[in-house]
């Protein structure tokens, strides 16, 4: 399994993919690990030691390499969500990029709207996303949120509840700042550490659970998702709306 993971990671590797091969690489060197700590043939523990010394030695290369395309905002990571997947709650996909330094946080999302919905439980889905701010690790001070405003006689409840949010909010010493535009169409979220992460769905990639009572209604990491594609960037300077 050892051999076959850093295999890929090489594959990975010579096909810029860095991301991914760094995270094949470690895998592959904890599981070689574990063979060397089995085995008793000193031969091959001397083999497998050397290989070892290779792949940890580009694996440190890469990361340096990750982390000047950081610093020179030229980062990009791409996740792709299949139809059906489980496992991309918000902590999870989020935690990465949520560092304590974290205090301003930009939502820009057309469909923050309707709860009711045939398929779109968005304004619920924007207060499970707020709820993972107020957790933290981050000290978030500030959320802003454009969107745009809900067609008809749902108008009156989108802002109701964005209202209760906001209240609920400043309890946690949280402002948001709600703005509503009639032609925003992209979907992005942005931390002033520098990240931006851009969903296709927005925050709705989740399917509607199947009852109020099923597995997943509550714990995001198990509803099955839509397909949908995640990028993420880093850049020195994060614009604000």
């Amino acid at each position: 399994a050892g051999a076959e993971t850093v295999k890929r990671a090489v594959q990975l590797d010579a096909a810029s993919r860095f991301q991914e091969s760094l995270v094949c690489y470690q895998e592959g060197i904890d599981l070689l690990l574990q063979v060397v700590k089995a085995t008793t043939d000193e031969a091959k523990k001397h083999r497998y030691r050397q290989k070892i010394s290779e792949y940890m030695t580009r694996a440190e290369d890469i990361k340096k390499h990750i982390e000047k395309e950081k610093q020179d905002g030229k980062y990009h990571k791409q996740i792709r969500i299949e139809e059906n997947a489980t496992g991309f709650g918000y902590e999870k996909l989020f935690h990465e990029y949520l560092t304590e330094i974290v205090s301003e946080v930009w939502v820009e999302d057309p469909y923050i709207r309707q709860v009711h919905q045939a398929s779109r439980y968005s304004l619920y889905n924007f207060l499970r996303f707020c709820e993972m701010l107020v957790k933290g690790p981050c000290k978030v001070k500030t959320i802003h949120l454009l969107t745009s405003y809900d067609a008809g006689s749902g108008r009156s409840h989108q802002i109701s509840v964005l209202e209760e949010i906001k209240q609920s909010l400043s309890n946690y010493g949280i402002t948001l700042n709600i703005d509503f535009s009639s032609s925003i169409h992209d979907r992005e979220i942005r931390f002033n550490n520098g990240w931006m992460i851009k969903i296709g769905r927005g925050l709705d990639y989740f399917k509607k659970p199947q009852g109020h009572f099923s597995i997943g209604y509550c714990d995001f990491d198990l509803r099955p998702c839509h397909e949908t594609t995640v990028d993420v960037f880093h850049t020195k300077h994060t614009k604000k709306m």
